[in-house]
């Protein structure tokens, strides 16, 4: 596929989600549908759009990626993907209802309520600085991707690349925020799931296989092991550590993330957005299996067709590639569009999301614009096309450092980087929700989610000396949460509290 037949169809795509923007938000610009939507929202839609924002291009590309990665990861990913089914259920059953009852639009709003002023404004903060790290990195796989294989060819520099990516997504979120939001992933997850079907189709096309003997040949490759039992202490894969990380990470990713709660916010009432999560559970789990199934396909292809993994400039290797190197030069036009618009989907659906999480968070959290009595006040809607500009700004200085920077998958990376920065907001509702007589000295819980990361960042380095040669995956977001719970327990003290928070 040529680089200005790529730009074509890109342009052509945003042309149609910036028209889709302004026919949903008209005239209605105000901070109420632009942080909830007017609780509005169909939850058929919120389901089917929440797969764009949960996948990513990262499962989009990443994950197929590390099937026949030199460590041997298969379909061990799936493990991971059972936990975070666990997760939603979790999420719905327990966490939606809280927020419903609270009638939030920020859910750190829980936190001032419960733990006060100091810890609320603390687990904002940490939203802020996790998700713009997850949306920079998940943003930056597919910049990669279009910098390698359209503007690398038309001299355009990756600093460039990267600024009109953002520009794209600031030109269709700025006004109607999440009410737009709900529409345009419908749009963009449609795109990803076709594309992902799609794709196995021509797949198995070229390899002369039908979709039963393509089940058969994957089931029967050295890519398709699940479930890894052995070495408990030593493995990462091990699915115990999988399946807690999981359900863990998707608790606090997903139900403590402002991000993915604000489309469920936006629903009716806690029934409709119950049925969103349900639906969106099973859907999730399903298409993870298929991006697995495409993983294992792309590596028996490249095996068959003397295709090499692609690699840097360092000579390392770089199986994120693998997915646009295999749809851009070997297969035809029509799998390399597909591949094409389920990946800028996959993106899309996450960054802008996140973009608008962002500026819904730190204008009600820390500008308080959902205590406005006139929301539809045009200086107030001024300031925040300013906080949603200026998110955007810093998403471009991320992605330009972690270019600088990074040599990882981009997929392990993440989640490294959660168990880090998520860890003190799952001690934080934890305590929160379990200990039903106790709060924290406030101006302390600060410190404690500085502290808690620290310390378990301690703890996984030397883990195979102090746990007899243990190694952390995902499940180090359980210790980093365990411990901020410990640390808040520490410097807790009795009170009385309204039954209505707990």
């Amino acid at each position: 596929m040529q680089p200005l037949t790529i730009l074509s169809i890109i342009v052509i795509y945003f042309g149609a989600l910036i028209l889709i923007s302004r026919f949903v938000s008209g005239k209605d610009d105000g901070n109420k549908a632009f942080f909830t939507a007017n609780k509005n929202s169909k939850w058929y839609l919120v389901a089917f759009g929440m797969i764009g924002t949960a996948l990513s291009g990262v499962t989009f590309i990443s994950v197929p990626g590390v099937v026949g990665s030199p460590n041997g990861d298969q379909f061990k990913y799936f493990q991971f993907v059972l936990g975070n089914a666990i997760g939603f259920i979790i999420i719905a059953k327990i966490l939606l209802p809280l927020y419903y009852k609270l009638n939030l639009t920020s859910i750190y709003s829980y936190i001032e309520e419960r733990l006060g002023f100091y810890s609320y404004k603390t687990a904002a903060m940490i939203f802020l600085i996790s998700r713009t790290i997850g949306a920079a990195f998940r943003l930056y796989l597919v910049v990669i991707v279009l910098q390698r294989y359209v503007f690398d060819s038309l001299g355009v520099p990756f600093w460039a690349t990267v600024l009109i990516s953002l520009l794209l997504i600031y030109s269709y979120t700025y006004k109607g925020g999440i009410k737009t939001i709900i529409i345009t992933d419908t749009l963009q997850t449609f795109f990803l799931v076709g594309s992902v079907l799609f794709t196995i189709y021509f797949i198995c096309n070229s390899l002369d296989l039908s979709f039963t003997e393509a089940f058969e040949t994957v089931k029967n490759s050295s890519y398709s092991k699940i479930f890894f039992f052995d070495d408990f202490m030593g493995s990462r894969f091990h699915f115990v550590k999988q399946i807690l990380g999981g359900i863990f990470v998707t608790i606090a990713m997903v139900g403590l993330d402002q991000d993915l709660m604000q489309k469920n916010l936006s629903c009716k009432n806690i029934k409709e957005a119950q049925k969103n999560m349900f639906s969106f559970t099973g859907i999730f789990v399903v298409i993870n299996l298929f991006f697995l199934g495409v993983g294992a396909l792309l590596y028996i292809y490249a095996n068959k067709n003397g295709i090499a993994v692609p690699v840097d400039e360092f000579g390392n290797s770089k199986a994120d590639l693998l997915f646009p190197e295999i749809a851009f030069h070997h297969l035809t036009i029509i799998p390399s569009i597909i591949f094409l618009l389920g990946l800028t989907a996959a993106t899309f659906a996450t960054a802008d999301s996140a973009l608008t999480a962002l500026t819904t968070s730190f204008c009600v959290d820390f500008l308080g614009m959902n205590k406005k009595e006139n929301t539809k006040n045009k200086n107030v809607v001024r300031t925040r096309y300013l906080v949603h500009i200026t998110f955007s700004i810093l998403l471009f200085l991320v992605i330009i450092l972690f270019n600088a920077l990074n040599n990882d998958s981009v997929v392990s990376m993440i989640f490294r980087i959660a168990s880090y920065t998520y860890g003190p907001l799952l001690g934080l509702y934890s305590f929160g929700l379990l200990i039903k007589n106790r709060t924290v000295r406030d101006k302390l819980t600060p410190l404690v989610c500085v502290a808690s990361p620290l310390l378990t960042l301690l703890l996984s380095m030397n883990s195979t000396v102090l746990f007899g040669n243990y190694v952390f995956d995902n499940e180090l977001i359980i210790v980093n949460g365990l411990i901020t719970f410990i640390l808040l327990l520490c410097i807790s003290k009795k009170q009385q509290l309204n039954t209505d928070l707990s």
